[in-house]
């Protein structure tokens, strides 16, 4: 049984002419293993002998599957594609373009570029080369060097030095043969699957990391294949038939699993500098971009501001540059309001909140926004999360998430019940909010890691439903209107609470948190002898059953055993996981 999810692909290496067999082999796959989506063709399409493209063209044989095909190799087939770019030359062959990028219903990303690498170092560029102007712009689109990745990478010509640590041996020297600038694009772009031709030789690499062992977190591998020739002499494997999930829809940890075997990046860690042009002005130019956009409709463009950690983000240290209120093992922290404590993160009541069940999900060292966190304080992040969502379903209500990492110092992911709403209504009040503030919020794939998107240290804000759809926004020089999480969820369609939009006016003193909130919300509450009982509280002041307590909570221990958070320090922080402790916490039974 295929994967939930699963595309079926098929690339061919040059054709040259051969189309005939080339339909014939298409035919025969897809009757045994089809259907597939798309066959893709790297290489030279056309050849010396193109007799059989007037049996295409006048219909007598027909490609079965969209196929679509990269730009010509020598200059006597420029003919063929001239002023066709984005546009079938025959009934489901599909010219593709000079470079540009481009997104399936699917949701598979492939990026292209066609030609061979110019050798006129005046950076002219003819029909059937590209320059390193060309390789800047599909950068560029892509999101600049900070690019999450593609699913797939189209070249006709071979990156430089692909073979460095590749275990299987090839005849083709790719250090005279092949291109240093499709080299750095492979750097830049992390393809999943990287496919080339034109040398008349088949040869996949063993996996190669897109990240440096130890020194940065790990992130998905890339392969590359190169293709034979089709009908070539030496019987050179020139089809490659492989399934994909795209990587839109694949969990961030199913994607960057190492397989066995994975080699160093073969290429010079030198990333492409990109242009200065403005997005917007290159797709305008580029051949054929996002054929298919996320609301599905044709040639649209694409959002470019996604961003990675490639050059993997400096980790917090734990140490704030002044006191911070929201280090827990800060004095200046308002522990009176801490709820529940992990061992990585830690949950507070907001000051000023929206509603009485309004948290902060934070991490209990100094780290300003979630993209600085490690992979486990990610995983206790995501059951708190879970968590509050399940309690708050039960009680009848949407759980709206949202992140500002602009005049923060501290990461402060604010967790805020509203009503029970369709959460595609919510995400449409931000959209529209949005709109009217001049802002470009967009929707990022479901199981996307923030920690992909945007590098640590960049302002932007996100949000994040309980159906997992998900918007996000760069936040740029012009700034950010910071009440703008609070002022759509404090609107009149959801809380209709505007006079609580800006925290400040509606905070309140020690003395009156205290009061009012002297002993936990009832949804981190155990039952106790009156009724409910503190997280501090010993284990022998407490029933045996616990409820509603999020996991992973925790006590604080100190060598003397439990402790108050009011008198926590760095120096006693000694999580001890609720299931060892009788009666805190969620257990079976």
């Amino acid at each position: 049984m295929s994967k939930v999810g699963n595309v079926k692909l098929l690339v061919i290496g040059d054709v040259h002419g051969h189309f005939n067999l080339l339909v014939s082999k298409i035919t025969a796959l897809n009757q045994k293993n089809g259907p597939f989506e798309a066959v893709f063709c790297v290489g030279s399409f056309f050849g010396d002998n193109n007799s059989e493209w007037s049996d295409l063209e006048k219909c007598i044989i027909q490609v079965p599957v969209p196929t679509y095909i990269l730009g010509p190799i020598f200059p006597e087939h420029a003919k063929f594609f001239k002023d066709k770019s984005g546009e079938d030359l025959v009934p489901n062959v599909t010219y593709l373009g000079r470079r540009g990028i481009f997104t399936f219903t699917s949701g598979l990303k492939v990026a292209y570029l066609s030609g061979a690498e110019s050798s006129d170092l005046s950076g002219d560029k003819s029909e059937i080369t590209f320059t390193q102007r060309d390789v800047e712009e599909v950068v560029t689109l892509a999101g600049g060097n900070s690019c999450i990745g593609f699913d797939l990478l189209l070249t006709s010509q071979w990156p430089a030095n692909v073979e460095l640590h590749g275990g299987n041996e090839t005849t083709f020297d790719s250090a005279k043969g092949g291109s240093a600038l499709i080299a750095q694009l492979a750097v830049t772009l992390k393809p999943r699957y990287h496919f080339s031709a034109i040398a008349d030789t088949f040869y996949e690499r063993l996996p190669y990391r897109n990240h440096q062992t130890l020194a940065e977190s790990a992130t998905h591998p890339s392969r590359f294949v190169a293709l034979a020739s089709v009908g070539n002499a030496k019987k050179g494997r020139y089809v490659y038939a492989f399934n994909i999930v795209p990587m839109s829809k694949i969990s961030f940890q199913e994607l960057r699993k190492q397989p066995d075997h994975c080699t160093p990046c073969p290429y010079a860690e030198k990333p492409l500098l990109t242009k200065k042009d403005k997005v917007e002005d290159i797709v305008a130019n580029q051949y054929f971009y996002d054929m298919v956009s996320g609301d599905g409709q044709r040639n649209g463009k694409r959002q470019g501001n996604q961003e990675d950690h490639r050059n993997k983000k400096p980790r917090g240290d734990g140490q704030p540059e002044a006191p911070c209120w929201f280090c827990l093992s800060s004095p200046d922290a308002e522990k009176h309001l801490v709820v529940s404590v992990g061992l990585h993160s830690y949950v507070a009541l907001a000051k000023g909140g929206l509603t009485p069940e309004h948290v902060l999900i934070m991490p209990i060292f100094h780290l300003r926004s979630y993209p600085e966190v490690d992979d486990e304080t990610a995983a206790e992040i995501e059951q708190y999360k879970a968590a509050l969502i399940k309690f708050f379903s039960e009680q009848g209500k949407s759980t709206a998430f949202f992140e500002r990492n602009f005049k923060s110092k501290h990461m402060q992911l604010q967790v805020v019940p509203v009503p029970q709403t369709d959460p595609e209504r919510i995400k449409d009040l931000f959209l529209q909010r949005a709109e009217e503030s001049q802002l470009k919020l967009t929707e990022i794939p479901s199981k996307s890691d923030l920690r992909q998107i945007i590098k640590a240290g960049q302002t932007f804000f996100s949000v994040e439903l309980d159906n997992n759809d998900k918007l996000f926004y760069k936040i740029d020089q012009k700034g950010f209107p910071l009440q703008f999480g609070r002022e759509v969820l404090a609107g009149r369609e959801l809380l209709n609470m505007p006079d609580r939009v800006d925290w400040r006016e509606c905070k309140a003193s020690k003395e009156e948190e205290t009061r009012n909130h002297g002993q936990p919300p009832v949804f981190f509450a155990c039952p106790g002898k009156s009724g409910h009982m503190n997280p501090t509280a010993t284990s022998n002041e407490s029933s045996s059953k616990a409820t509603h307590l999020p996991s992973p909570s925790v006590l604080i221990r100190s060598d003397s055993g439990v402790i108050d958070p009011s008198t926590l320090t760095q120096a006693k922080l000694k999580p001890v996981p609720s299931q060892s402790t009788p009666g805190i916490g969620p257990r079976k039974g």
